[in-house]
């Protein structure tokens, strides 16, 4: 079973050639300025999020026109857009535009809405060469007001030399509060765009390491994960989960969970 692949660019709607997931979905859709692209949610919900450019959106015959703005992922925070399950959509680029579409399986009655930067949260998880900043997107405990069934979306940023996701940590099984189940899948950038990361994915079954390189994807169904950035890079990923409902809980491995007893120290002495 393949968790690791690269995503296409090609202009168009991207998918995955592989997806061990039951739940979660990725399709990288990249248009040049004045195309258009038509498509519907089915049986599904849809996060669409701006990576880079703008666009303007039909959903269910409601306008949302000029939605984008940064010209990339490393340039602050994002505009995205709820597609609900049972819509009909179509966006047309203004310039170039790249669109991450996220979605999972939905019954929800929902009305589209548009997420604008200034309903994204960020902010700063671990300490020292652990340290990495994030935006959530679209989470139940940052934005209750926006309806979602299933998707959980955010970014993260990994400077150059620091381990992200760190400890590992799994939520392969629902035995709240202390574990929830989620699939989850990191789409990932880097910057310089000729850089690297790496990311180490296990479980009982596996154990192996990938080299993270822009556009590449990883998908994972359960299993214990964590990435680095290697020097002189910031790797970017755009992480998206879907579950049976949208509590997060995780479980860190525990032959490193110690680590993360030593935020509080490190933060008082200014790493």
């Amino acid at each position: 079973m393949s968790y690791f692949t690269h995503v296409t660019t090609q202009d168009g709607l991207n998918t995955l050639p592989t997806n061990p997931c039951h739940l979660l979905d990725f399709q990288l859709l990249s248009l040049a300025a004045g195309e258009s692209y038509q498509g519907r949610s089915g049986n599904r919900e849809v996060l669409a999020v701006i990576l880079g450019g703008r666009g303007s959106f039909a959903v269910n015959g409601r306008s949302f026109p000029n939605i984008g703005g940064r010209p990339n992922v490393f340039s602050g925070k994002p505009h995205a857009v709820y597609i609900p399950c049972g819509a009909e959509f179509g966006l047309v680029a203004n310039g170039r535009l790249e669109v991450g579409l996220c979605s999972a399986p939905s019954d929800l009655e929902a009305e589209p809405y548009v997420i604008g930067p200034d309903q994204v949260t960020s902010g700063l998880w671990g300490a020292a060469n652990f340290s990495r900043s994030f935006h959530q997107i679209l989470t139940a405990s940052s934005q209750p007001d926006l309806p979602a069934a299933r998707l959980i979306v955010g970014e993260t940023y990994t400077p150059s030399g620091n381990w992200s996701t760190y400890p590992p940590h799994k939520h392969e099984a629902d035995n709240l509060p202390r574990e929830a189940y989620h699939e989850e899948m990191y789409f990932f950038k880097v910057n310089p765009g000729d850089g690297f990361g790496l990311a180490r994915f296990y479980n009982d079954a596996v154990d192996t390491g990938y080299t993270v390189q822009n556009n590449t994807i990883l998908m994972m169904p359960n299993g214990y994960h964590t990435v680095a950035s290697a020097p002189g890079y910031t790797t970017y990923y755009l992480w998206f989960l879907a579950g049976n409902h949208r509590t997060q809980a995780v479980v860190e491995d525990a032959s490193v969970g110690w680590v993360s007893k030593t935020v509080p120290m490190l933060r008082d002495l200014g790493h």
